[in-house]
């Protein structure tokens, strides 16, 4: 692309719009170009619902955890009134942010100059600010963010022009109900920095050409087809008669989740809810992975274990549930890696689209769901 060209301009992605089994790979620079990085914040994630986390994160009232990505930084915290709410991280004096991390709170206090806020928001108190004329607590409380719940998972918008929540997510309220989401407890969190770009690790989530070789150590050869879908996701199927959740030389004695049918009772799905969250729901569990954008080359991944909640009541579940976090412990880093080796090799100047494999549907999918959003 010459300097005087514009990013933008269609006619740079023809060969990424032709039908999949035509297509090349989307061009360098929409992983590894600031500009293009912009238009993705502003056209989808400040457009769209986010995935947050699991309402079981927060249990009880005062419970909290930030949300941070792009630059910005969203609470999530439970009110007194057990309801789960959203604001912006920002406190409405001089904008210092206020929590950090996870945790529990009675109040939200500002770091800077004392303002406390309740946990629905309300302004409490403000040191010496009665000698400001006409300064009245209630214009001032926390500037709340959209938020919804779907089965246990959370999702923010942070903006008002987004479409409601279930045409958003479409059929995979339907798909998924045998899982039973609202009933499964997540175990265990687990946060990576990775030095590559969101995209690269979702399209690699999404396809199985890579598992033979990356996960040749782990887990494996895999093969998957293409699921029907309707509305903002995308999945593959693989079948398999057990969970795929341990390392093919484990074996496990948890249950498989009472009363599957069909096909979630025979294989695994491995979802993308667009932009950039995964779901890999087998027989007896389900894993979740947030890919939360910080700059083209910088992102955080964190993948959340989630299992039926009579499951992680059984006396055996730490003895087992130990062999799904080596399984994910062994085979996310190597997601991880070859996410970063990608990445690197894009910066170069004789990087060039290639074509896609039969195997690699969905990461065709997802490079023109981004550039259905950002290209004028």
């Amino acid at each position: 692309m010459s300097a005087a060209q514009n990013l933008f301009d269609p006619e740079l992605y023809r060969d990424v719009r032709l039908p999949f089994e035509q297509a090349r790979s989307m061009p360098p620079w929409c992983y590894t170009s600031a500009e293009f990085f912009g238009r993705e914040v502003d056209r989808i994630f400040r457009r769209v619902w986010n995935f947050a986390g699991r309402a079981d994160e927060v249990p009880k009232s005062g419970d909290y955890f930030t949300l941070d990505m792009f630059g910005e930084s969203i609470i999530i915290v439970r009110g007194r009134d057990h309801v789960v709410r959203a604001f912006a991280n920002t406190c409405r004096h001089r904008g210092t942010r206020l929590l950090k991390g996870r945790g529990n709170c009675r109040v939200i206090s500002c770091p800077y100059h004392s303002w406390a806020f309740a946990l629905d928001g309300a302004l409490l108190g403000a040191p010496d600010m009665d000698r400001t004329p006409g300064f009245r607590k209630e214009d001032y409380p926390l500037l709340a963010v959209h938020l919804e719940e779907w089965a246990g998972f959370l999702f923010v918008a942070l903006s008002d022009d987004v479409p409601p929540i279930d045409d958003y997510l479409g059929n995979i309220k339907d798909k998924f109900a045998p899982y039973r989401f609202e009933d499964m407890v997540c175990v265990r969190r687990r946060s990576y920095e990775i030095e590559g770009n969101w995209k690269l690790f979702v399209e690699n989530a999404m396809e199985d050409y890579h598992t033979a070789t990356v996960h040749r150590q782990s887990i494996g050869v895999q093969n998957t087809v293409q699921e029907d879908t309707t509305g903002e996701w995308d999945a593959i199927h693989m079948e398999s008669d057990s969970t795929i959740a341990v390392l093919p030389e484990d074996d496990t004695t948890l249950p498989h989740i009472e009363g599957l049918t069909g096909r979630p009772a025979n294989g695994t799905y491995f979802t993308v809810i667009y932009p950039q969250t995964f779901f890999g729901t087998t027989q007896d569990c389900m894993w979740w992975l947030q890919s939360l954008p910080h700059a083209p080359d910088r992102t955080t991944v964190v993948i959340g274990s989630c299992f039926p909640a009579s499951t992680v009541a059984r006396p055996d579940f730490e003895e087992q549930v130990a062999k799904y976090y080596l399984r994910w412990d062994k085979s996310l880093p190597e997601d991880n890696a070859i996410t970063e080796e990608q990445h690197a090799g894009l910066r170069s100047a004789f990087a060039r689209p290639g074509p896609l494999c039969w195997r690699e549907p969905v990461v065709h999918a997802l490079d023109n769901w981004v550039l259905d959003r950002v290209l004028d």
